[in-house]
């Protein structure tokens, strides 16, 4: 079944209130997803600070100490590594680039299975209560620009804290996934004659590496979006996120709910409407069920725009 909320905040004035309106927002959609959960936070200080790279890794297997150290030694002298555990995600902050970060973990842990990478998500995910994760997480002090949340009950894989969602498979390209893809076997098989790898058999990193791979090519996002929903055969409600846009997109029959909230001041999506009811002018907001198989894209400093399938 599972349960999507994510939150978009346009007013720079709410950004202290991101983390405390998403756990509201969490906590209202946990029946649909006990499992497990995931979190993307973008914009985050204390998760992302600003200049910094920020890679998540799952079970390291390695006290943080010694991996700070590890990593110190193979990155320039002022990369100004930092590494923290939260449960099972651990995550890593450095002064370089995503790409030589991340370079650098694998070489430190060839075994890793990395979770998220970018300068601006922080991805965390765990096997667990939902709203115990998100204490884990310290997610209602968080401050940010934009959240999305995924509440796991496991249809496709196992439940296990790579198979929970958001899967980032791409610098600040984060994507959640409540339905089933009935030919992700196929669509997987062509992605790698391509070139591209996977971490797990779960059919929701098919969405997300297909979505990854179709922007590789030149595509935005809601191009993107819009090929998926022509090669994806199942039922879905898709949200994904970048570093600063947001996209909803249903099946062509709109099996799987989603309901949308927007104001001048932020666009919220969630799986069902008690998700959006204390958000701040929640009363005076834009409330309407996206349409089937109609992108819908919101930038951070701009209005929305929505584009049919055709």
């Amino acid at each position: 079944m599972c349960g999507i909320a994510a939150l978009q905040i346009r007013n720079p004035e709410l950004r202290g209130d991101l983390g405390r309106l998403m756990h509201g927002m969490l906590c209202e959609i946990v029946d649909r997803g006990p499992d497990s959960a995931g979190l993307a936070l973008y914009g985050s200080d204390r998760l992302t600070p600003e200049g910094t790279a920020t890679v998540t890794v799952l079970d390291t297997g390695m006290p943080a100490e010694q991996l700070a150290a590890s990593l110190a030694a193979a990155l320039p002298g002022d990369a100004d590594v930092s590494v923290t555990d939260y449960a099972e995600s651990t995550l890593i902050n450095a002064r370089t680039t995503t790409e030589t970060l991340e370079a650098a973990v694998v070489a430190a842990l060839p075994e890793a299975h990395i979770i998220g990478r970018g300068e601006h998500v922080a991805v965390l995910k765990g096997v667990g209560h939902p709203v115990d994760l998100a204490d884990v997480y310290r997610l209602s002090s968080t401050s940010g620009v934009q959240g999305l949340s995924h509440t796991r009950m496991a249809t496709e894989s196992a439940v296990t804290a790579g198979g929970a969602h958001p899967f980032t498979v791409s610098e600040d390209l984060c994507l959640v996934h409540n339905g089933s893809f009935s030919n992700h076997a196929t669509i997987r098989r062509r992605l790698r004659r391509e070139g591209v790898q996977f971490d797990s058999e779960n059919d929701s990193e098919v969405g997300a590496r297909f979505v990854a791979w179709r922007m590789a090519q030149g595509d935005d996002l809601k191009t993107a979006l819009e090929h998926l929903g022509r090669e994806f055969d199942g039922f879905y409600t898709l949200v994904v996120t970048t570093a600063d846009s947001m996209a909803v997109v249903r099946d062509p029959i709109a099996c799987k709910p989603a309901i949308i909230a927007e104001t001048p001041d932020w666009v919220a999506m969630a799986s069902e409407y008690r998700a959006l009811a204390d958000l701040p002018g929640i009363a005076d907001a834009r409330i309407f069920e996206p349409a089937p198989g109609v992108v819908y894209t919101w930038n951070i400093d701009g209005a929305a725009v929505e584009g049919a399938i055709r």
